[in-house]
């Protein structure tokens, strides 16, 4: 592992120096771990390892190549990590959750286009006025992913999406077992949508804390 680690530390050095760009192919195996000092095993093994967290793209037949590396591509290794969460680790994402989402509403009100919040309000209304969980929990996901992309912060974006799943299951726990959960899930987004609207993002962040505060304190209570 020692080795392995040295060929990844390597293979970064030569990324964040910028002597590979985004896009570029790697030289051949034998060139560049004689050119790295490194064995071939250890620099396969860190091929894989870089392949995985989607640094590198092994082509099969072709080469291996630098990815895009935008943060997006880079962040998506963070999804497969917060899969193995456990259900009495939820309320430390809704936490993460209470400390991005806001900041992610406060810069929607100033950057998103009133195209994009036409989309977020055709969404609401397109609900129903009786939803099920599900459909409700559908669009509360939808709802936050839009924000978040119009945040206009691609990190930011790919951080609060990959949290979407660990929340969701509290969500539609929340929706079955609380009186008033769907009445007051639609009433903050519309409160949320209006304040984004309005082009105020201190009245976007404040409704957002309230929004995912009301979930973190239920599940608090219901644990």
């Amino acid at each position: 592992m020692a080795l392995t680690d040295e060929a990844i530390h390597k293979i970064k050095e030569m990324i964040v120096s910028g002597e590979l760009r985004p896009g570029d192919r790697l030289p051949k195996e034998a060139d560049l771990a004689d050119r790295l000092g490194l064995s071939r095993n250890s620099l396969r093994e860190a091929v894989k390892a870089l392949s995985v967290i989607r640094v590198l793209d092994v082509r099969q037949g072709d080469g291996t190549y630098v990815t895009s590396l935008d943060p997006g591509l880079l962040l998506d290794a963070m999804s497969f990590v917060v899969d193995f969460h456990r259900d009495d680790t939820v309320l430390q994402f809704l936490e993460v959750r209470r400390i991005l989402e806001p900041a992610a509403a406060a810069m929607a009100a100033q950057r998103m286009t009133e195209e994009e919040i036409a989309k977020l309000r055709t969404l609401l209304d397109g609900l129903g006025g009786e939803p099920t969980i599900d459909a409700l929990v559908a669009n509360d996901l939808e709802f936050h992913r839009q924000i978040a992309a119009g945040a206009g912060n691609d990190v930011l974006c790919s951080l609060i999406d990959s949290l979407s799943g660990p929340t969701t299951r509290a969500r539609i726990w929340r929706g079955l077992t609380q009186e008033s959960a769907v009445a007051r899930t639609r009433e903050q987004h519309a409160a949320i949508l209006d304040a984004i609207a309005a082009r105020q993002p201190e009245l976007a962040r404040s409704w957002a804390t309230v929004h995912v505060a009301g979930v973190e304190d239920w599940l608090r209570r219901a644990l």
